[in-house]
């Protein structure tokens, strides 16, 4: 009985293995060539997806364990939601993959200590990975399918410190975002459009990078006139981005605002 058991175990995760790399496959693999440089990224198509259509568009920013060159890890957090919510909120979607030696945003990480130590320097010239992202931005929404109206970034740690340094290099790209358990200098919220809006996520039990850094930014956004959403779950450690993809509301939230010219 316990052998028949096991069989069917084993079945049951190849089978539920298999669907997942099946819907992973959803996203197309991909890569954005800008003089020596190279940066991979995944990206979603809408079912009946039509050149003749308008299509919102969402960058994800994965986080420090995802880097890479597979052009697969970036796809471990995150890209389930948007393929599970992808008829009720049809949308292009791109997950670009930073290399392992590289990082989204602008910050000396110092990882001798829990928690880890991080000294950002924002104002400097970004990143590799950053300035291949957005020039891969400016690429895409040049076609004329995307709702300029309707572009969109978010991400997890590394990927929201880098979602906090886009929205100042860019403020004028984006019509709303979310980040989940990051920071940045507040200094560079003086770079944000007047009104912006964004949805913050931390865990109170967060022993990897603070939760202030997260209430700091969001304090500072709300100072500077901008709407920052704060959700601060009382029993996540540095995970918190399972509680806040399992919030109802997020891509309803997102996709509700538009830029305003």
């Amino acid at each position: 009985m316990k052998r028949i058991a096991s069989v069917f175990l084993l079945l049951f995760l190849l089978i539920s293995a298999s669907s997942v790399a099946q819907d992973l496959e959803e996203y197309k693999k991909e890569q954005f060539i800008l003089a020596q440089d190279t940066l991979n990224y995944r990206i979603l198509f809408p079912k009946d997806f039509s050149e003749d259509k308008k299509y919102p568009l969402v960058l994800f920013l994965h986080g420090a364990g995802e880097r890479g060159n597979n052009n697969e890890s970036q796809l471990t957090h995150g890209s389930k939601l948007f393929l599970k919510k992808a008829e009720e909120f049809p949308a292009i979607v791109i997950f670009p993959q930073a290399p392992k030696d590289d990082y989204w945003a602008k910050v000396e990480v110092k990882r001798d200590s829990i928690p880890y130590q991080f000294n950002f320097k924002n104002e400097e010239e970004p990143t590799k990975a950053l300035h291949l992202v957005q020039a891969l931005l400016n690429s895409v929404t040049q076609k004329d399918y995307i709702d300029q109206n309707r572009i969109y970034v978010g991400g997890l740690s590394m990927g929201a410190m880098g979602t906090f340094e886009l929205l100042s290099r860019q403020p004028q790209m984006f019509a709303a975002a979310f980040a989940i358990c990051g920071g940045a200098d507040p200094g560079i919220v003086k770079n944000y459009r007047p009104g912006f809006n964004i949805w913050i996520f931390h865990g109170e039990k967060d022993d990897v990078v603070l939760p202030e850094y997260s209430k700091i930014m969001a304090r500072e956004i709300n100072s500077r006139g901008g709407n920052a959403k704060l959700s601060l779950y009382p029993n996540d450690n540095h995970n918190s981005w399972d509680s806040a993809f399992a919030e109802p509301y997020l891509l309803k939230w997102l996709f509700s605002h538009e830029r305003k010219e």
